[in-house]
């Protein structure tokens, strides 16, 4: 039986079966308010991962940088609509918001800097934490998973997408200072389960940038000493090809499939299959 980083042992995640019809579809929140911990990479990059296993994923672009809309290849200042006017236009159908990648299975909500206003505009807006939640449901039906990539912060929008989703994946650099903010997070988790979103899970805490030094070893213990089994098995290397793979605006599972980065993707879209996280 293979063990993991933590010399915990479990059975290899198997490839998951094709699906025989699709939706509804799981919400998954990839949430940490500290930045460049792998939020949006390993959104494009699980994406990629479940899309390849026959698994319809949309991303729904919650960053004002836009950066998960570059990622796959879609020019947010081109477009004519983006979540921002899904968010505050009743009358436009989502689904003209919603951009097809050439990636197969893979859509997008496309976002740019427009989104920034939506945090003032929010505020003034009846049942302003659950707007995203009454666009999402529109399209739930038509995917396997939503993936929200959040915005760096714990404001208004952050607080749609984690009253929008069924669970929250929450990526964690190999570095001491990226585990400062974890608890604080975890507060703000814990408010949107007992006052709006009861139903809210932490579905698992994802280790990213990780290299074989003492310092990411000691991390990694710190971070399963805090979470326990909510700590995935697999743990996404750093590695030059992540951003080779942005810059040619595709997941790496596509771009470069045989690398080691691309397998532990791929072993974390099996493990939330096997785990029932995901379809």
């Amino acid at each position: 039986m293979p063990t993991d980083m933590l010399g915990r042992e479990y059975e290899t995640f198997r490839v998951p079966e094709p699906l025989q019809q699709h939706g509804p579809a799981r919400i998954i929140a990839m949430c940490n308010q500290k930045g460049g911990v792998g939020k949006t990479t390993s959104s494009i990059n699980i994406a990629g991962a479940l899309s390849q296993y026959g698994r319809r994923v949309l991303i729904v672009d919650f960053d004002p940088q836009g950066a998960a809309t570059v990622g796959l290849g879609v020019n947010a200042n081109t477009v004519e609509n983006t979540v921002y006017t899904a968010l505050f236009n009743d009358s436009i159908d989502v689904h003209e918001v919603i951009q097809h990648t050439e990636f197969e299975n893979i859509d997008v909500m496309p976002a740019n800097i427009d989104l920034s206003a939506a945090e003032v505009q929010l505020v003034t807006e009846v049942g302003r934490e659950q707007v995203l939640a009454g666009v999402l449901r529109k399209v739930r039906n038509e995917y396997d998973v939503i993936i929200i990539d959040c915005q760096p912060s714990l404001g208004l929008l952050t607080v749609n997408a984690l009253t929008a989703a069924d669970g929250v994946i929450i990526p964690v650099a190999a570095e001491f200072f990226a585990l400062r903010g974890v608890a604080l997070l975890m507060q703000s988790i814990e408010k949107v389960q007992s006052r709006i979103n009861p139903g809210l899970e932490v579905y698992g805490v994802l280790v990213t940038m990780f290299t074989r030094t003492l310092h990411c070893e000691e991390v990694l213990q710190r971070i399963y000493e805090a979470f326990q089994d909510k700590v995935f098995h697999s743990v996404i290397s750093r590695s030059i090809k992540l951003p080779d793979s942005t810059v040619a605006a595709a997941p790496i599972t596509i771009y470069a499939p045989g690398h080691k980065t691309a397998k532990e993707y791929r072993e974390i879209a099996r493990e939330l299959v096997t785990k029932g996280i995901v379809a």
